[in-house]
C-alpha cells in the first residue's frame, strides 16, 4: 500500500478539533457552553503545539537518511499543518465575536478598555491597586517566557518594549464589573487600563498579548514501532530539545517591528509565529463565572442514574457472582467502582487488592480506599504509570505514599506504558480463593467519569479472572508472556487477534455469506490494521465505524483516485461528553463476538501499551451494549461524517426518521431500564 493512501494523523487531528469548534459554533449547543467548546478548542491546541508541532521540529533536525525512516516530509507537513491552523484560527476568532454578540442579548457582557464605563474604571483602578499591581513585574526585552504563561508586550517609541506577565496564578482571569446586567473583563484589560502606573517613566504606546509555547518531551516511542530506530534518532540529537520555544502566539494588530523584536530576541523563525486575537489562553473560559439566572443557557443537569443491581446491592460481591455487571459513565453513578474498592477495604475476606492507575486524581474517593485497604492489612499491589502525559507527577506522588504505606508498587515498564483499566479483588469465600475482575475502558477517575463516557465490566467469570491474573503477573514481572484464553492483551494478542477477527469476516464475505465490522474508537491510525479495513471492505464486507478522533482511513483500495466504497461509513460524535468507550463488534457467521477495552486501534495502543480488552459473554449485557451502539450508529443529530474531502458535513436526519441524539438517548435508555428494575 502506498503511504498516499493513508491521511496523516497529525493533521488529520486538525479536524477533529474543527469538530468541536463546530460545536461551539452549533446553535444546538446552549449558549454558555459555547464557551467550554471555545476553551476546549483552545486547549486542545495548545496541547498539539506542545507535542505534536515539537515533535515535527525536532525530526526536521535529523539526519536525513533517519528522516527518509520516518516516511513522510516533516518539512512540508509543518507548513500544511500551520496553513490549517491559521485558517482555523480565523474561524474560531470569527465564533468568539458571535458568542460575545449574542451573550450581550442575554444581558451578558464582556467589557475591555475601549467601553468600561466611569464607575468600572474607577472600580477596577482600586483593585489593580489592592490585589494585582503588587503581582505583576515589568521586565525589560529578552526575558526568558515561562510555557504557556500569558503576557503583555508594551510597546514604548523608538522601537522599544517591555514585558508584564498576567499574574492569573493566584488570580481569576475573568473580573465581575458593576453595572447592570452581568458585565465581566478579562484581568489583561484591568491590567492594560492601569499600565501607566506599571511603567510610570516611559511613554506607552499600546499593550499587545502575547503567549510562548514550549515542546514537550520528544515521544516518540509513542508513535512509532521500530524502538531501535527510536533510539537512534533519540542518539542523532545533539542535546534534548525540550523546553525550546515553539510557537509566539501573539496579537494580530501588533506592529511588524515589534513581531521582529521578538521573533529574534526568542529565536523563533518565520514558522514559529501564530497571530492571533487580543486574548489568550481560551482555555480560561472552562472557569468563566456562571451568573445567576441563566440555568437556561447551560446544558440542564442530568443526575447520574443508579446502577439497577450494584447500587442497590447489599453485598457487591455476591450481584457479581451472581452475573457479570456492567457500567456506563457518565450515565451510571461512578459510586460503583469506589464501592467496588471501599468494600473490599474493609471485607475481612477480602485479602488482596491488584489494579492499574494511569490517571489519578488529585483526590479522590479510590486513594482513600487504598489506604484503608493498607490500614487493614490487605496485600495491595499497584501498577502506576509515570508516564502518563503531563501527569507523571501526580502519579508518582501518589504512587510514593501508596509505597510509604505498605503497597507494593511498580513503576512503568521501560519501553511499554500500561494503559489498560483493570483491578482485581482477592477474596476467600469457605475454601476457595474467588477473584473479582473489573475491566474498562475509561481511567479509575471520579472527575473524568462525569464527562467522559465509558463502559466497566465487573465479573467473577473463571475465564476471565483466570486471564486477569496472568496479565497482574506480567505486571509485577513474574510472567513474560502470558497465556491467554479470553481476553487480549497488548502487545501479545490483540493485533493478531483482531486482524484473525477480520480475515475471518473477509473469509465470509468471499463467499457469499453476511459479513460485518462494527467498531468504536478515540482514533483509527494503524497502518496494519486499515489495510486489513481496505480488504474487508473490497471483499464486501459490510463495515461501520464510529471514530472520535483522528482517522487515518482515507481509500477503499490501492487506487489513490479511488474513494470510499458505499459498503464502509465512518462518523464521528463530539457532544455533551467526551465519547471514550471502545466497543468492537464481529458478525463471524451469526455468534457475534463483541469486545470492550482500553486499546484503540493505533500501533502504540496494539504493541506497546499493556491493554486489556475483554469479550462480552453475558447475554443481557451483550444486548444492551448493542443497544447503546446501534444508537450512536444512528446519530442524527451530532454525528458527523469523516470522508475523504474532511468535511465534517452533519449526518443528515432522513424524512421520516426519529431525531436521534445518542448521548441523549443512552441517558433514557438506561433511566427507563432502572424504571422498569426497581
Amino acid at each position: 500500500m502506498k503511504k498516499d493512501n493513508l491521511k496523516h494523523r497529525d493533521i488529520n487531528w486538525l479536524y477533529f478539533n474543527e469538530r468541536v469548534l463546530l460545536e461551539a459554533k452549533s446553535k444546538d449547543t446552549p449558549l454558555l457552553e459555547r464557551l467550554k467548546f471555545l476553551a476546549i478548542f483552545s486547549s486542545n491546541l495548545d496541547e498539539y503545539f506542545k507535542v505534536r508541532v515539537s515533535q515535527l521540529r525536532q525530526i526536521k533536525q535529523l539526519d536525513k537518511k533517519l528522516r527518509k525512516k520516518l516516511m513522510f516530509k516533516a518539512n512540508s507537513t509543518l507548513k500544511h499543518i500551520l496553513n490549517i491552523i491559521n485558517e482555523q484560527q480565523v474561524q474560531f476568532g470569527n465564533v468568539i465575536a458571535a458568542t460575545l454578540t449574542e451573550l450581550e442579548e442575554h444581558d451578558i457582557y464582556i467589557r475591555n478598555t475601549s467601553n468600561f464605563t466611569d464607575v468600572q474604571k474607577k472600580f477596577l483602578e482600586h483593585l489593580f491597586d489592592e490585589s494585582i499591581k503588587d503581582a505583576c513585574e515589568v521586565h525589560k526585552e529578552h526575558l526568558e517566557l515561562t510555557d504557556g504563561a500569558l503576557y503583555l508586550a508594551i510597546a514604548h517609541p523608538d522601537n522599544e518594549y517591555s514585558i508584564v506577565e498576567i499574574p492569573i496564578k493566584n488570580q481569576n482571569r475573568f473580573i465581575t464589573l458593576p453595572g447592570n446586567g452581568h458585565q465581566f473583563c478579562f484581568i489583561d484589560d484591568v491590567i492594560r487600563l492601569n499600565i501607566k502606573k506599571l511603567i510610570p517613566n516611559k511613554v506607552v504606546v499600546d499593550c499587545y498579548s502575547i503567549k510562548l509555547s514550549r515542546d514537550a518531551e520528544l515521544y516518540l516511542d509513542d508513535d512509532y514501532s521500530d524502538i531501535e530506530l527510536v533510539e537512534k534518532i533519540y542518539n542523532s540529537l545533539d542535546k534534548r530539545l525540550s523546553g525550546q520555544a515553539t510557537r509566539l502566539l501573539y496579537d494580530e494588530s501588533m506592529p511588524i517591528w515589534l513581531v521582529d523584536s521578538l521573533k529574534q530576541d526568542f529565536k523563533l523563525g518565520e514558522v514559529d509565529l501564530s497571530p492571533g486575537g487580543a486574548y489568550h489562553n481560551l482555555s480560561d473560559f472552562f472557569s468563566f463565572p456562571l451568573p445567576k439566572g441563566t440555568e437556561h443557557l447551560q446544558y440542564q443537569e442530568k443526575q447520574a442514574l443508579p446502577h439497577p443491581e450494584l447500587s442497590f446491592s447489599e453485598n457487591i460481591f455476591d450481584s457479581i457472582a451472581k452475573k457479570d455487571q456492567l457500567v456506563h459513565f457518565p450515565y451510571q453513578d461512578f459510586k460503583v467502582v469506589e464501592e467496588f474498592l471501599s468494600t473490599a477495604a474493609t471485607d475481612p475476606q477480602v485479602s488482596a487488592i491488584k489494579m492499574t492507575i494511569y490517571r489519578i486524581a488529585k483526590s479522590s474517593s479510590l486513594a482513600d480506599a487504598i489506604l484503608t485497604a493498607l490500614d487493614n492489612n490487605k496485600k495491595v499491589t499497584l501498577f502506576v504509570e509515570a508516564q502518563a502525559r503531563f501527569d507523571e507527577a501526580n502519579n508518582i506522588k501518589w504512587g510514593r505514599i501508596f509505597e510509604e504505606k505498605g503497597a507494593k508498587v511498580i513503576f512503568s515498564i521501560p519501553q511499554v506504558k500500561v494503559h489498560s483499566k483493570i483491578a482485581m479483588i482477592y477474596r476467600t469465600e469457605g475454601a476457595i480463593e474467588k477473584r473479582y475482575a473489573y475491566i474498562g475502558t475509561g481511567n479509575f477517575n471520579a472527575k473524568t467519569s462525569k464527562i467522559y463516557c465509558d463502559h466497566g465490566l465487573f465479573t467473577a467469570n473463571k475465564k476471565i479472572t483466570k486471564d486477569l491474573g496472568q496479565v497482574f503477573q506480567v505486571l509485577e514481572r513474574k510472567l513474560i508472556v502470558p497465556k491467554l484464553k479470553r481476553l487480549m492483551v497488548s502487545p501479545f494478542t490483540t493485533r493478531i487477534t483482531f486482524l484473525n477477527l477480520i480475515q475471518n469476516e473477509i473469509n465470509a464475505a468471499l463467499e457469499g455469506k453476511k459479513a460485518a465490522i462494527t467498531a468504536k474508537m478515540n482514533s483509527l491510525e494503524d497502518s496494519d490494521m486499515i489495510k486489513a479495513l481496505y480488504r474487508a471492505v473490497n471483499a464486501g464486507v459490510d463495515v461501520r465505524l464510529i471514530v472520535r478522533g483522528f482517522c487515518c482511513y482515507l481509500k477503499a483500495n490501492n487506487d489513490p483516485n479511488a474513494g470510499m466504497k458505499d459498503n464502509i461509513f465512518i462518523t464521528s460524535i463530539i457532544d455533551r461528553y467526551l465519547e471514550h468507550g471502545r466497543i468492537y463488534l464481529f458478525e463471524n457467521g451469526g455468534n457475534e463476538l463483541m469486545y470492550i477495552g482500553s486499546a484503540d486501534w493505533m500501533t502504540r495502543n496494539l504493541d506497546r501499551r499493556i491493554e486489556v480488552l475483554t469479550p462480552i459473554l453475558d447475554k443481557d449485557i451483550f444486548e444492551e451494549l448493542r443497544h447503546i451502539l446501534n444508537l450512536q450508529l444512528n446519530d442524527n443529530q451530532k454525528a458527523r461524517v469523516l470522508d475523504l474531502e474532511n468535511s465534517n458535513r452533519k449526518v443528515i436526519q432522513k424524512e421520516g426518521d426519529k431525531a436521534i441524539r445518542s448521548q441523549y438517548a443512552i441517558y433514557d435508555y438506561l433511566k427507563n431500564k432502572l424504571d422498569e428494575n426497581r
